[in-house]
């Protein structure tokens, strides 16, 4: 069984192509940007069966084409890593292109079998630097970085990406810091660089809880197009 958040059925924002998302439930981090607050607690959302899922998956297989397939997001899919390996293994044996959409702060035995059998990664990398992460995720930069040389040891393809958020990340040395983190690892084949938007403040509302990027305003345009440049 699955703990979902929500499915997408034809999504084209999470990984190549055409894909069918599930949105796990639960995720460790506190991240200050985040934008669903309500996949934190891990006793929320809804229980699913793996073989129901991957039912579902293969009912829009004619959709995916060449590039799409399968995403699994969050919340945080490595909390459910076993369940993940068990759903991949099966939409793979249909021959359906598997993806993980993750923070890569955790590693374990269950994470290492999900690997095996994951095609492609959308790694968030949130910061550049340990003390940004430590302030404003809630754990250090490093767990990430290793998850990241794990993949690269493997050569699973992987999409870098960042959520760029004005006064915190939006620097020419945090650019070239994640630069040297791409160029460092052949296994990334792609930077994505997402401008950090506030569409959560109802959310944040509805759960009585503060949001703390608040008063931290949007980046426009002309920051994504020069920041963008810099890759």
């Amino acid at each position: 069984m699955l703990r979902i958040h929500s499915i997408q059925s034809l999504g084209t924002l999470d990984g190549p192509g055409v894909r069918f998302v599930v949105f796990l439930q639960g995720c460790p981090l506190r991240c200050k940007c985040c934008h669903n607050p309500d996949t934190w607690d891990m006793r929320g959302g809804e229980t699913l069966p793996v073989d129901e899922l991957a039912r579902r998956a293969a009912r829009y297989k004619e959709y995916f084409g060449a590039e799409g397939g399968i995403t699994v997001s969050g919340g945080e899919p490595l909390l459910q890593a076993a369940e993940v390996y068990e759903l991949f293994a099966r939409c793979k044996a249909q021959g359906i292109h598997t993806c993980l959409d993750t923070s890569g702060s955790l590693m374990n035995e269950s994470v290492e079998r999900l690997l095996a059998v994951t095609d492609r990664v959308l790694l968030d990398v949130k910061y550049t630097d340990d003390a940004d992460y430590r302030a404003h995720v809630g754990c250090s930069l490093q767990p990430v970085l290793d998850f990241l040389a794990r993949l690269n040891e493997r050569e699973i393809p992987t999409i870098l990406r960042q959520v760029i958020i004005p006064t915190l990340n939006d620097s020419v040395q945090n650019m070239e810091r994640l630069c040297r983190i791409r160029d460092a690892h052949p296994c990334v084949d792609k930077v994505e660089l997402l401008p950090f938007r506030k569409l959560c403040q109802s959310k944040y509302d509805a759960l009585s809880i503060p949001f703390p990027l608040a008063d931290v305003p949007e980046p426009d345009r002309e920051i994504m197009s020069r920041l963008t440049a810099l890759l």
